[in-house]
């Protein structure tokens, strides 16, 4: 990884006319902007097809492709849409500021239904990706949901127990709704292949993000149920989460089934690495979420009402990563946040992967806080903050008078330590800059910058609130953030990265 400047920009924030951004011609746009601006990387968040809570974090399928990104322009151009019918859409969506996706839930699959209706799907390149098998278990499961109008725990019996003959006889009987589902994710792995090959041509790396946990109502644990700490009737004997910690008083309760890890490692691991090396065909750098997890992770149980009743298990350790090939290891980033000990950052160590820095927890008053920027050695990623915490410039704006006196001489001692010049005001806005700064100053690979704190943005465009049920994920641009991206250049080379 060389040393250089990232931009964090979901693809569902991008701006677009149809209620949430796609990987049509905004994407390219972005990408080019990015480029022109002196980034180096566009990291997004996992591309799955999101399930309830419109988490990218909860999938029906690690391997999925999310169809509201699809680009229904892309659709037309095949003659799979008319123009008449994007119009209507256009219009539907003209006053949407954020993801909407009550409006999508309602839309989006009905509108894809009408261009699967169109498609010829006869051809030869469709019927090669169906034979490779790659969404095999997607297009099946997502068949099953929408034939029974359940969740997987609710299937009956032989269906939720994965029986062939049963599997069979769903893809047999309902196979046109089995091929809508291929058709699907077809059109969306043309599209993003499309869309990586231009940034790598333009000299953009893609980021992407691989989820440590899946879905309970996936096509992962129905069709890999041994692979998880599951009772006889399929249903979680314990849950994943964490404790207490910065994000949540009460820790929080993801509620993804754990790992049967001595069942994965009977197997090989072949699962967990069929999942990394999936993941590094998309992408050019993964970032592996809740790292951690692979050194212990913390179980509760499945009746909890807080991840305070959890406890900790050992996890795989390097018997997993052990197995990866030395130019896989090398596009790995560990996010190795939240409660943390000697073992995880051994662990780190023996894997060589780096780390997370993030630039909002530096500043505690603790001298020897290892997020102070002026700390940090090359291997790692500093980040001004994540999907999951403030904003730079939303946070300041949440501390009250002596809180942000304190803040204000802490940044400024930092910045002093560093050898940078950059003022801070009482607009928030001049914190956002500095941490700015701060990152594309250290020694960290790699300076990933939110696209919040790169306009400056507050709260009101978080994108995620841990924890939290409503309200996360919609965060949209309203439009190419051409003057931010400037500004951002000049500090790009000020600062020589």
């Amino acid at each position: 990884m060389e040393r250089g400047t990232g931009v964090l920009c979901h693809i569902s924030s991008l701006p677009g006319k149809y209620g949430i951004g796609g990987l049509g011609r905004e994407a390219y746009r972005f990408a080019k902007l990015l480029k022109k601006s002196g980034v180096d990387a566009w990291q997004v968040l996992p591309l799955c097809q999101t399930g309830y809570g419109d988490s990218p974090y909860q999938s029906v399928s690690s391997r999925s492709g999310n169809p509201y990104f699809l680009d229904l322009e892309a659709l037309k151009a095949e003659g799979l849409l008319k123009g008449k019918e994007l119009k209507a859409l256009a219009k539907k969506y003209k006053k949407s500021t954020a993801a909407d996706y009550g409006a999508l839930y309602e839309e989006r699959y009905a509108t894809l239904r009408t261009a699967f209706s169109r498609f010829h799907f006869d051809g030869e390149e469709f019927l090669a990706f169906i034979e490779s098998g790659t969404q095999e278990e997607y297009a099946l499961f997502m068949t099953a949901k929408s034939v029974t109008g359940r969740s997987f725990p609710d299937w009956e019996e032989k269906l939720k127990r994965h029986e062939p003959e049963t599997v069979a006889e769903l893809k047999e009987k309902h196979h046109e709704e089995y091929l809508f589902w291929q058709f699907l994710q077809f059109e969306f792995y043309r599209q993003w292949k499309k869309l990586k090959e231009y940034c790598n041509g333009l000299g953009l790396k893609i980021i992407g993000d691989l989820p440590l946990y899946v879905a309970r109502d996936s096509a992962d644990v129905w069709a890999n149920p041994e692979l998880f700490l599951l009772d006889e009737r399929r249903d979680p004997e314990k849950v994943a989460g964490v404790p207490p910690d910065f994000f949540s008083d009460s820790g929080q309760l993801w509620g993804n089934p754990v790992y049967d890890w001595a069942a994965n490692e009977r197997e090989h691991f072949a699962h967990w690495l069929s999942r990394i090396r999936y993941a590094l065909e998309l992408y050019d750098l993964v970032r592996l979420d809740h790292f951690r997890g692979f050194d212990r992770y913390f179980e509760i149980p499945a009746h909890a009402e807080t991840a305070r009743e959890g406890s900790w298990r050992e996890g795989p350790k390097d018997k997993l990563f052990d197995r990866l090939s030395l130019a896989e290891k090398q596009r790995i980033i560990a996010e190795d946040l939240g409660v943390s000990d000697e073992n995880v950052r051994a662990l780190l160590e023996r894997t060589g992967f780096p780390g997370m820095k993030v630039l909002l927890f530096a500043f505690d008053g603790n001298p020897e806080n290892p997020f102070l920027p002026h700390k940090y050695g090359e291997n790692c990623v500093c980040y001004t903050g994540t999907h999951d915490n403030d904003t730079v410039a939303g946070y300041v704006k949440s501390l009250s008078s002596e809180e942000f006196i304190l803040l204000r001489s802490r940044v400024a001692a930092e910045l002093k330590e560093m050898g940078l010049s950059e003022p801070l005001g009482e607009n928030p806005q001049t914190f956002a800059r500095a941490f700015l700064a701060m990152a594309l100053r250290s020694k960290a690979k790699l300076a990933v910058f939110p696209i919040q704190d790169v306009l400056g943005l507050d709260n009101s465009c978080r994108m995620n609130y841990p924890g939290s049920r409503e309200g996360n994920w919609r965060f949209r641009l309203s439009g190419l953030p051409s003057a931010a991206l400037g500004r951002l250049k000049k500090m790009i080379k000020k600062y020589r990265r």
